[in-house]
Protein backbone atom coordinates (compact mmCIF):
# COMPACT_ATOMS: atom_id res chain seq x y z
CA UNK A 1 0.00 0.00 0.00
CA UNK A 2 2.86 2.42 0.81
CA UNK A 3 4.58 1.69 -2.52
CA UNK A 4 1.44 2.53 -4.47
CA UNK A 5 1.17 5.87 -2.62
CA UNK A 6 4.76 6.76 -3.48
CA UNK A 7 4.17 5.99 -7.17
CA UNK A 8 1.08 8.17 -7.21
CA UNK A 9 3.01 11.07 -5.68
CA UNK A 10 5.75 10.78 -8.30
CA UNK A 11 3.19 10.81 -11.09
CA UNK A 12 1.78 14.12 -9.85
CA UNK A 13 5.22 15.77 -9.63
CA UNK A 14 6.16 18.01 -12.60
CA UNK A 15 9.66 16.57 -12.72
CA UNK A 16 8.55 12.99 -12.27
CA UNK A 17 5.78 13.24 -14.85
CA UNK A 18 7.58 15.62 -17.17
CA UNK A 19 4.53 17.89 -17.41
CA UNK A 20 4.67 21.63 -18.22
CA UNK A 21 5.63 24.06 -15.47
CA UNK A 22 2.97 26.53 -14.41
CA UNK A 23 4.34 30.04 -13.86
CA UNK A 24 3.62 33.74 -14.02
CA UNK A 25 5.44 36.09 -16.36
CA UNK A 26 6.66 39.65 -16.62
CA UNK A 27 7.38 41.70 -19.73
CA UNK A 28 10.57 43.64 -20.36
CA UNK A 29 9.89 47.32 -20.97
CA UNK A 30 11.76 50.33 -22.24
CA UNK A 31 12.01 53.31 -19.91
CA UNK A 32 14.15 55.54 -17.72
CA UNK A 33 15.89 54.55 -14.50
CA UNK A 34 17.85 56.69 -12.04
CA UNK A 35 21.38 56.17 -10.77
CA UNK A 36 21.30 56.78 -7.02
CA UNK A 37 23.84 57.06 -4.23
CA UNK A 38 22.57 56.12 -0.77
CA UNK A 39 23.95 57.68 2.39
CA UNK A 40 23.09 58.72 5.93
CA UNK A 41 22.68 62.43 6.62
CA UNK A 42 22.05 64.89 9.42
CA UNK A 43 19.50 67.69 9.20
CA UNK A 44 21.45 70.92 9.75
CA UNK A 45 19.94 74.43 9.97
CA UNK A 46 21.36 77.09 7.68
CA UNK A 47 21.58 79.50 10.64
CA UNK A 48 21.54 78.88 14.39
CA UNK A 49 21.62 81.91 16.70
CA UNK A 50 22.57 81.47 20.37
CA UNK A 51 21.80 84.81 21.99
CA UNK A 52 23.73 86.07 25.03
CA UNK A 53 23.60 89.39 26.86
CA UNK A 54 25.93 92.24 25.85
CA UNK A 55 25.12 94.33 28.97
CA UNK A 56 24.71 93.85 32.73
CA UNK A 57 21.23 94.15 34.15
CA UNK A 58 17.94 92.62 35.21
CA UNK A 59 15.64 90.91 32.73
CA UNK A 60 12.40 92.89 32.73
CA UNK A 61 10.40 91.02 30.07
CA UNK A 62 10.47 87.86 27.93
CA UNK A 63 8.36 88.37 24.82
CA UNK A 64 8.63 85.00 23.06
CA UNK A 65 6.82 81.73 23.71
CA UNK A 66 8.54 78.39 23.70
CA UNK A 67 8.58 76.86 20.22
CA UNK A 68 7.31 80.06 18.61
CA UNK A 69 8.32 80.94 15.06
CA UNK A 70 9.81 84.43 15.20
CA UNK A 71 10.79 86.74 12.38
CA UNK A 72 13.87 88.86 12.00
CA UNK A 73 13.49 91.98 14.18
CA UNK A 74 10.84 90.53 16.54
CA UNK A 75 11.28 91.41 20.22
CA UNK A 76 12.64 88.62 22.39
CA UNK A 77 13.93 89.94 25.73
CA UNK A 78 14.09 93.31 27.51
CA UNK A 79 16.81 94.20 30.05
CA UNK A 80 16.55 97.16 32.45
CA UNK A 81 17.93 100.04 30.38
CA UNK A 82 17.60 102.91 32.91
CA UNK A 83 21.31 103.11 33.88
CA UNK A 84 22.33 103.19 30.23
CA UNK A 85 19.68 105.75 29.35
CA UNK A 86 20.98 108.03 32.13
CA UNK A 87 24.54 107.67 30.80
CA UNK A 88 23.30 108.43 27.29
CA UNK A 89 21.56 111.57 28.53
CA UNK A 90 24.80 112.81 30.11
CA UNK A 91 26.72 112.17 26.90
CA UNK A 92 24.11 114.02 24.88
CA UNK A 93 24.38 117.01 27.25
CA UNK A 94 28.17 117.09 26.90
CA UNK A 95 27.82 116.91 23.13
CA UNK A 96 25.36 119.78 23.08
CA UNK A 97 27.63 121.96 25.25
CA UNK A 98 30.72 121.32 23.14
CA UNK A 99 28.76 121.91 19.95
CA UNK A 100 27.88 125.42 21.11
CA UNK A 101 31.45 126.07 22.28
CA UNK A 102 32.69 125.18 18.81
CA UNK A 103 30.12 127.48 17.24
CA UNK A 104 31.31 130.31 19.50
CA UNK A 105 34.95 129.66 18.60
CA UNK A 106 34.12 129.76 14.89
CA UNK A 107 32.37 133.12 15.38
CA UNK A 108 35.46 134.49 17.14
CA UNK A 109 37.66 133.13 14.37
CA UNK A 110 35.60 134.99 11.79
CA UNK A 111 36.00 138.25 13.78
CA UNK A 112 39.75 137.70 14.06
CA UNK A 113 39.99 137.24 10.30
CA UNK A 114 38.23 140.56 9.76
CA UNK A 115 40.45 142.26 12.34
CA UNK A 116 43.57 140.78 10.76
CA UNK A 117 42.49 142.11 7.40
CA UNK A 118 42.49 145.61 9.03
CA UNK A 119 45.82 144.94 10.78
CA UNK A 120 44.02 145.37 14.11
CA UNK A 121 45.41 142.21 15.79
CA UNK A 122 48.68 140.33 15.61
CA UNK A 123 48.95 137.19 13.48
CA UNK A 124 49.60 135.06 16.57
CA UNK A 125 46.13 135.79 17.95
CA UNK A 126 44.54 134.63 14.70
CA UNK A 127 46.65 131.46 14.64
CA UNK A 128 45.80 130.59 18.24
CA UNK A 129 42.11 130.93 17.51
CA UNK A 130 42.38 128.65 14.47
CA UNK A 131 44.03 125.92 16.57
CA UNK A 132 41.41 126.36 19.28
CA UNK A 133 38.69 125.67 16.72
CA UNK A 134 40.50 122.50 15.62
CA UNK A 135 40.81 121.32 19.24
CA UNK A 136 37.12 121.80 19.83
CA UNK A 137 36.29 119.95 16.63
CA UNK A 138 38.25 116.98 18.01
CA UNK A 139 36.41 117.25 21.32
CA UNK A 140 33.12 117.25 19.44
CA UNK A 141 34.01 113.99 17.61
CA UNK A 142 34.91 112.40 20.95
CA UNK A 143 31.53 113.45 22.37
CA UNK A 144 29.73 112.00 19.33
CA UNK A 145 31.53 108.68 19.86
CA UNK A 146 30.47 108.58 23.51
CA UNK A 147 26.85 109.25 22.51
CA UNK A 148 26.94 106.49 19.91
CA UNK A 149 28.48 104.02 22.38
CA UNK A 150 25.85 104.77 25.02
CA UNK A 151 23.11 104.46 22.39
CA UNK A 152 24.42 101.00 21.49
CA UNK A 153 24.28 99.98 25.17
CA UNK A 154 20.67 101.11 25.34
CA UNK A 155 19.87 99.14 22.17
CA UNK A 156 21.51 96.03 23.67
CA UNK A 157 18.88 96.18 26.41
CA UNK A 158 16.18 95.45 23.82
CA UNK A 159 17.10 92.09 22.25
CA UNK A 160 15.48 91.23 18.92
CA UNK A 161 15.71 88.14 16.74
CA UNK A 162 18.60 88.30 14.24
CA UNK A 163 17.03 85.66 11.97
CA UNK A 164 13.69 84.12 11.10
CA UNK A 165 13.27 80.73 12.74
CA UNK A 166 11.91 78.74 15.62
CA UNK A 167 12.89 79.66 19.17
CA UNK A 168 13.64 76.89 21.63
CA UNK A 169 12.67 76.43 25.26
CA UNK A 170 12.71 79.49 27.53
CA UNK A 171 16.07 79.81 29.28
CA UNK A 172 15.55 82.99 31.37
CA UNK A 173 12.70 84.55 33.29
CA UNK A 174 11.87 88.14 34.27
CA UNK A 175 13.94 89.10 37.30
CA UNK A 176 17.01 87.11 36.34
CA UNK A 177 20.30 89.02 36.42
CA UNK A 178 22.45 88.70 33.28
CA UNK A 179 26.07 89.67 32.77
CA UNK A 180 27.86 90.77 29.62
CA UNK A 181 30.85 88.65 30.58
CA UNK A 182 28.76 85.57 31.37
CA UNK A 183 28.07 82.52 29.22
CA UNK A 184 24.36 82.30 29.97
CA UNK A 185 22.36 81.74 26.75
CA UNK A 186 19.16 83.75 26.72
CA UNK A 187 17.54 82.10 23.69
CA UNK A 188 18.40 79.76 20.79
CA UNK A 189 16.84 80.29 17.37
CA UNK A 190 17.20 77.89 14.45
CA UNK A 191 16.15 78.54 10.89
CA UNK A 192 13.94 75.70 9.67
CA UNK A 193 12.75 77.05 6.30
CA UNK A 194 14.78 76.39 4.26
CA UNK A 195 16.90 73.76 5.96
CA UNK A 196 19.82 71.63 4.82
CA UNK A 197 21.00 68.04 5.14
CA UNK A 198 24.70 67.19 5.34
CA UNK A 199 25.66 63.71 4.12
CA UNK A 200 28.71 61.93 2.72
CA UNK A 201 29.64 60.81 -0.78
CA UNK A 202 32.23 58.02 -1.26
CA UNK A 203 35.39 59.24 -2.96
CA UNK A 204 34.95 56.52 -5.60
CA UNK A 205 31.75 58.29 -6.74
CA UNK A 206 33.15 61.81 -6.41
CA UNK A 207 34.09 62.14 -10.07
CA UNK A 208 30.63 61.00 -11.10
CA UNK A 209 28.98 63.74 -9.02
CA UNK A 210 31.48 66.45 -9.92
CA UNK A 211 31.01 65.82 -13.64
CA UNK A 212 27.31 66.55 -13.24
CA UNK A 213 27.89 69.64 -11.10
CA UNK A 214 30.37 71.06 -13.62
CA UNK A 215 27.58 70.92 -16.20
CA UNK A 216 25.37 72.96 -13.81
CA UNK A 217 23.02 70.00 -13.44
CA UNK A 218 20.46 70.18 -10.63
CA UNK A 219 20.80 66.93 -8.71
CA UNK A 220 17.77 65.81 -6.73
CA UNK A 221 18.24 64.62 -3.15
CA UNK A 222 15.49 62.67 -1.39
CA UNK A 223 15.36 62.32 2.39
CA UNK A 224 13.79 59.19 3.91
CA UNK A 225 12.92 58.28 7.48
CA UNK A 226 15.02 56.00 9.67
CA UNK A 227 13.50 52.88 8.10
CA UNK A 228 14.35 54.18 4.60
CA UNK A 229 10.81 53.34 3.50
CA UNK A 230 8.92 56.64 3.77
CA UNK A 231 10.11 59.69 1.84
CA UNK A 232 10.13 62.75 4.08
CA UNK A 233 11.21 65.53 1.74
CA UNK A 234 12.85 66.25 -1.60
CA UNK A 235 15.50 68.89 -2.24
CA UNK A 236 18.50 69.83 -4.37
CA UNK A 237 22.24 69.30 -3.95
CA UNK A 238 23.98 72.59 -3.12
CA UNK A 239 27.67 71.80 -3.07
CA UNK A 240 30.45 69.43 -2.05
CA UNK A 241 33.07 70.07 0.62
CA UNK A 242 36.56 71.15 -0.46
CA UNK A 243 38.44 68.10 0.86
CA UNK A 244 38.10 64.37 1.41
CA UNK A 245 38.08 62.95 4.91
CA UNK A 246 41.03 60.55 4.84
CA UNK A 247 39.73 58.54 7.82
CA UNK A 248 36.49 57.57 6.06
CA UNK A 249 37.31 58.06 2.38
CA UNK A 250 34.27 60.27 1.91
CA UNK A 251 33.52 63.91 1.15
CA UNK A 252 30.72 65.89 2.79
CA UNK A 253 27.86 67.26 0.70
CA UNK A 254 25.08 69.71 1.55
CA UNK A 255 21.55 69.61 0.13
CA UNK A 256 18.85 72.24 0.57
CA UNK A 257 15.18 71.52 1.34
CA UNK A 258 12.28 74.00 1.40
CA UNK A 259 10.83 72.19 4.42
CA UNK A 260 7.53 74.06 4.11
CA UNK A 261 5.74 71.38 6.12
CA UNK A 262 8.53 71.36 8.77
CA UNK A 263 8.94 67.59 8.54
CA UNK A 264 12.73 67.86 8.74
CA UNK A 265 13.85 68.62 12.29
CA UNK A 266 17.29 70.04 13.18
CA UNK A 267 19.91 67.37 14.06
CA UNK A 268 17.60 64.58 12.85
CA UNK A 269 19.22 61.55 11.19
CA UNK A 270 17.78 60.72 7.75
CA UNK A 271 18.55 58.31 4.93
CA UNK A 272 19.56 60.20 1.81
CA UNK A 273 19.32 59.24 -1.87
CA UNK A 274 21.22 61.38 -4.35
CA UNK A 275 20.10 61.13 -7.97
CA UNK A 276 23.41 61.29 -9.86
CA UNK A 277 22.18 60.49 -13.37
CA UNK A 278 19.25 59.08 -15.35
CA UNK A 279 19.63 56.31 -17.94
CA UNK A 280 17.01 56.91 -20.61
CA UNK A 281 15.60 54.38 -23.05
CA UNK A 282 16.96 51.43 -21.07
CA UNK A 283 15.54 47.91 -21.06
CA UNK A 284 13.91 47.39 -17.67
CA UNK A 285 12.76 44.15 -16.05
CA UNK A 286 11.59 43.20 -12.53
CA UNK A 287 14.56 42.29 -10.36
CA UNK A 288 12.71 39.12 -9.29
CA UNK A 289 13.07 37.66 -12.80
CA UNK A 290 16.87 37.63 -12.61
CA UNK A 291 18.58 34.42 -11.48
CA UNK A 292 22.26 33.81 -10.76
CA UNK A 293 24.60 30.90 -11.32
CA UNK A 294 27.83 31.93 -9.69
CA UNK A 295 28.88 35.20 -11.32
CA UNK A 296 26.52 34.71 -14.26
CA UNK A 297 23.09 36.37 -14.34
CA UNK A 298 20.35 34.98 -16.55
CA UNK A 299 16.60 35.01 -17.17
CA UNK A 300 14.13 32.60 -18.73
CA UNK A 301 12.58 34.03 -21.90
CA UNK A 302 9.20 32.47 -22.70
CA UNK A 303 8.58 31.80 -26.40
CA UNK A 304 5.77 29.53 -27.67
CA UNK A 305 5.28 28.13 -24.14
CA UNK A 306 8.92 27.11 -23.92
CA UNK A 307 11.44 28.61 -21.47
CA UNK A 308 14.79 29.58 -22.95
CA UNK A 309 17.69 30.48 -20.67
CA UNK A 310 19.23 33.82 -21.67
CA UNK A 311 22.41 35.26 -20.13
CA UNK A 312 22.08 38.98 -19.36
CA UNK A 313 24.19 41.82 -17.98
CA UNK A 314 22.44 43.61 -15.07
CA UNK A 315 22.98 47.32 -14.62
CA UNK A 316 21.38 49.90 -12.36
CA UNK A 317 18.68 48.64 -9.98
CA UNK A 318 16.04 50.74 -8.25
CA UNK A 319 12.79 49.94 -6.44
CA UNK A 320 12.58 46.35 -7.66
CA UNK A 321 13.46 47.23 -11.27
CA UNK A 322 16.78 46.49 -12.96
CA UNK A 323 18.35 47.80 -16.15
CA UNK A 324 19.69 44.92 -18.28
CA UNK A 325 21.32 44.19 -21.61
CA UNK A 326 20.95 40.93 -23.49
CA UNK A 327 17.20 40.99 -24.04
CA UNK A 328 14.85 43.35 -25.87
CA UNK A 329 11.81 45.33 -24.71
CA UNK A 330 8.71 43.21 -25.12
CA UNK A 331 10.35 39.91 -24.23
CA UNK A 332 8.22 37.80 -21.88
CA UNK A 333 10.14 36.49 -18.88
CA UNK A 334 9.44 33.87 -16.24
CA UNK A 335 8.76 35.40 -12.86
CA UNK A 336 8.07 32.33 -10.69
CA UNK A 337 8.62 28.58 -10.35
CA UNK A 338 12.38 28.88 -10.78
CA UNK A 339 12.93 25.73 -8.73
CA UNK A 340 11.18 23.74 -11.48
CA UNK A 341 12.49 25.55 -14.57
CA UNK A 342 15.32 24.52 -16.83
CA UNK A 343 16.39 25.41 -20.35
CA UNK A 344 13.87 24.42 -23.06
CA UNK A 345 11.31 23.36 -20.47
CA UNK A 346 7.66 23.50 -21.47
CA UNK A 347 5.60 25.97 -19.46
CA UNK A 348 2.03 27.02 -18.90
CA UNK A 349 1.49 30.73 -18.24
CA UNK A 350 -0.80 31.38 -15.30
CA UNK A 351 -2.39 34.72 -14.44
CA UNK A 352 -1.84 34.07 -10.74
CA UNK A 353 1.13 32.60 -8.84
CA UNK A 354 0.67 28.89 -8.31
CA UNK A 355 1.16 27.29 -4.87
CA UNK A 356 4.77 26.48 -4.18
CA UNK A 357 6.16 29.06 -6.65
CA UNK A 358 9.41 30.67 -5.50
CA UNK A 359 9.81 33.93 -7.38
CA UNK A 360 13.06 34.84 -5.72
CA UNK A 361 14.76 31.47 -5.45
CA UNK A 362 18.18 30.80 -6.86
CA UNK A 363 18.62 28.76 -10.01
CA UNK A 364 19.10 25.02 -9.60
Amino acid sequence: MRKRDASATAAKSPRGGGGPVSLVTATAKQGDIGVYLDSIGTVTPVYTASITSQVNGIVTAVHYKEGQVVHKGDSLIDIDARPYQASLLQAQGTLERDTNLLAQSKMDLQRYHEAWDRNAIPKQTLDDQEKLVLQQQGTLKFDEGVVQFDQVQVDYCHIVSPITGRVGLRLVDPGNVVQSSGTLTLAVITQIQPITVIFTVPEDNLGQVQARLQKNAKLTVDAFDRSALKQVASGMLLTLDNQIDTTTGTVKARASFDNKDAKLFPNEFVNVRLLVDTHRGATLIPSSTIQHNGQTAFVYVIQANVAHMRVIQPGVADAGTTEVTGIAPGDVLANSSFDKLQDNAKVVVSSKPTPGNNAGSAAP
